[in-house]
């Protein structure tokens, strides 16, 4: 059988060979520190999941669900006024998607057509291509550097390629990379989409995990942007719901009205507890959102300064759940780096090169253990001797 040429435009698994050494060494009995995978190790509240349960228990609720509820609308909308401070936020400006992955995935189909140019960050996550290139799109790569503390510059996107730009995804906090945006830079990027009638996507997934006393926001606080953006905010990080896949896109209404177009023809809706659960989230209490915070600023610090005091010179991340680290001296390939690292330390973590062009050079570690396991890592690293002296 002959299948779609579509899958010639991804390359092939690197995870696959990760996982596999990982199920040997597992079944050898070797201890690992799996810090590979961004998902969250903390519990989710209680309020959320009993929100879930006793919607389960209406036989109504498990029908389809055709829509997304006329209260989750406006509990989104009453979000972004109670945490970022931006109002004016209209049902029209809003819907769900199952996770960032899904809505980003599936972006280039309702708004490219063969051929159309669109702007991504290199590093980011390997969705921004998918979606891009599923939509028939031609990606240009503006680069994050460690120059420019891996932040976009629209300065370095040539003229000619911003005039044929259909969209640009921006991503801060970044993922993989860590960095973090200001007001002036987000100020910049809007004013530069408005001058070549270019859309925004912001990937807003971790702007409640942000570090050293920065402020995470919206794209939407930057006067102008609702002229030329949409967002997806998701719940997954900060309310600890991955697997529940809760997010929004949030913004132009003509954006939002496409997407939704093409969704009525490849799903149902959002299972309604699920739509209840994202309720109760939004309404409920914020306190253990920062708390969480807090935690995670710690693992940054025991993660980073642990690898740097055993010789490993990583930097400290600003903001997500990540941290992007150079390789260490004497490894130029990610991911003969991360097959040696869990080889010989127990040590998981994500090859760069999966995360673009740029991304080759770096690993990816996510901070989701707690610090005396990541103390014990970073001491496995140690005794591995796989850090070498300059």
């Amino acid at each position: 059988m002959e299948f779609s040429k579509r899958l010639d435009l991804f390359g092939p698994e690197i995870f696959a060979a990760l996982n596999d050494k990982k199920v040997a060494l597992e079944e050898q009995g070797k201890k690992l520190f799996n810090l590979s995978v961004g998902t969250p190790d903390f519990p989710t509240p209680p309020h959320i999941k009993q929100a879930l349960l006793d919607a389960a228990q209406d036989d109504e609720n498990w029908k389809y669900s055709l829509r997304d509820l006329p209260e989750m609308l406006d509990a989104v909308c009453q979000y972004y006024h109670r945490r970022f401070g931006v109002e004016g936020i209209t049902h029209e400006m809003v819907m769900s998607f199952s996770g960032s992955q899904d809505g980003i995935g599936h972006l280039g189909l309702a708004l490219c057509n063969d051929g159309d140019t669109v702007l991504l960050p290199d590093p980011c996550y390997p969705v921004f291509m998918t979606g891009s290139l599923l939509g028939g799109a031609v990606p240009y790569y503006y680069h994050l550097t460690k120059e420019n503390n891996f932040l976009p510059n629209v300065a370095e996107i040539p003229e000619e390629v911003a005039r044929k730009a259909k969209y640009m995804l921006v991503s801060l906090p970044a993922n993989p990379v860590g960095s973090v945006g200001t007001p002036a830079l987000y100020a910049e990027i809007v004013d530069f989409c408005r001058r070549y009638d270019i859309l925004l996507v912001h990937d807003n997934a971790y702007s409640d995990i942000i570090f050293d006393g920065a402020v995470g926001g919206s794209v939407f606080n930057t006067p102008g942007a609702k002229d030329v953006a949409v967002e997806f905010f998701s719940l997954s990080k900060s309310f600890n719901v991955t697997g529940a896949r809760i997010s929004f896109m949030v913004g132009r209404p003509d954006v939002i009205a496409a997407c939704k177009k093409l969704r009525t023809q490849i799903d149902f809706g959002m299972f309604i507890p699920i739509q209840k659960a994202a309720i109760a989230a939004m309404t409920g209490p914020l306190e253990g959102v920062k708390a969480q915070c807090r935690v995670y600023q710690s693992r940054r610090d025991a993660l980073c300064g642990g690898l740097r005091s055993i010789g490993w010179d990583v930097p400290d991340s600003h903001g997500s759940m990540f941290v992007w680290a150079p390789l260490p001296a004497g490894y130029t390939n990610s991911m003969d780096f991360c097959l040696e690292l869990i080889e010989k330390a127990g040590v998981i973590c994500t090859p760069g090169s999966s995360f673009g062009p740029s991304g080759e050079g770096y690993v990816r570690f996510a901070l989701t253990m707690p610090e005396e396991r990541i103390a014990q890592a970073v001491q496995a690293i140690r005794d591995s001797g796989i850090i070498r002296s300059e």
